[in-house]
């Protein structure tokens, strides 16, 4: 099992040490499960063998946007370049599920919420879930895996493999590699979706980057794809942002007018889960 902490997790190790306890509970994978772990004078010791040193142990926890897989007794930032797309990923803790950091901007909502329920208010906006469902963007996975406990088969497209591997290294995310009923695609979505056949999917959830990351995504081609896949009677779910904020609503006044154009007869505002509804 890969240990992966946090802040979340080094702060309260320090506490524990301040009060002068030889072990502690903790969480090896961001909160998933809870572990015991003892506390010597040169640092923490894991049910594996691995030690970490408080030097190590403090910065992490004077870390707030990063957490940090320990291998080898050493910690390492979850976070990559990619050379393709010229920018970061990074991923970042919340109490419970984390969410990633893609060029600076958050893929899940963290202000009252975490992205796990994030992901469920997604999920409950065209549910029931069944059949066959496509992911447009995978990010760190979550959707895919909610959705694939009740569908029949998820299709999930993931433009850059670097946002593949923060999500590998994450403990919230493992059934994306894991589940024998999600099927992922590397690649461009505007490309791969055109080799999609008509009609074969019952949901689809659309949660592109912000407008400025990938613009193609909301454009009216693309609507006219995700049309053309959807099944008679099936719902699409988009996500946009804040309906009520500035941006938000300016981006989602344009998506409603080119997916009524692109054929889906009733777009709904569903702004307790940052998104549109469209039904074909």
């Amino acid at each position: 099992m890969s240990i992966v902490l946090s802040h979340f997790q080094a702060r309260p190790l320090l506490e524990a040490r301040r009060e002068g306890k030889s072990a502690a509970l903790t969480s090896l994978d961001l909160n998933r499960t809870q572990s015991e772990v003892r506390l010597e004078p040169q640092g923490v010791v894991f049910p594996d063998g691995q030690r970490l040193a408080w030097a190590d142990v403090e910065a992490i926890a004077d870390n707030d946007s990063t957490c940090f897989l320990v291998q080898g007794s050493t910690p390492q930032r979850i976070q990559f370049f990619s050379e393709s797309l010229n920018r970061f990923y990074s991923l970042m803790p919340t109490e419970r599920a984390p969410t990633m950091l893609v060029a600076g901007f958050l893929m899940h909502r963290i202000k009252g919420i975490d992205p796990d329920e994030d992901t469920q208010r997604k999920v409950a906006a065209i549910a029931p879930i069944t059949g066959r469902v496509l992911d447009v963007c995978t990010g760190l996975g979550y959707t895919a895996i909610a959705a694939a406990k009740t569908a029949s088969q998820v299709i999930t497209i993931e433009l850059d493999p670097t946002a593949l591997e923060v999500a590998r290294l994450n403990p919230w995310a493992q059934a994306l590699f894991e589940s024998p009923k999600i099927r992922q695609i590397v690649g461009d979505a505007a490309v791969e979706i055109a080799k999609l056949e008509d009609e074969s999917f019952h949901r689809i959830f659309h949660d592109p980057p912000t407008f400025s990351l990938a613009g193609q995504l909301y454009s009216g081609a693309f609507y006219r794809q995700l049309f053309r896949v959807l099944k008679r009677g099936g719902r699409l779910f988009h996500y946009i942002g804040d309906l009520e904020s500035a941006s938000g609503s300016g981006v989602a006044k344009g998506a409603v007018r080119r997916l009524q154009e692109a054929g889906f007869g009733r777009v709904q505002r569903r702004p307790e889960a940052f998104g549109l509804v469209a039904f074909k």
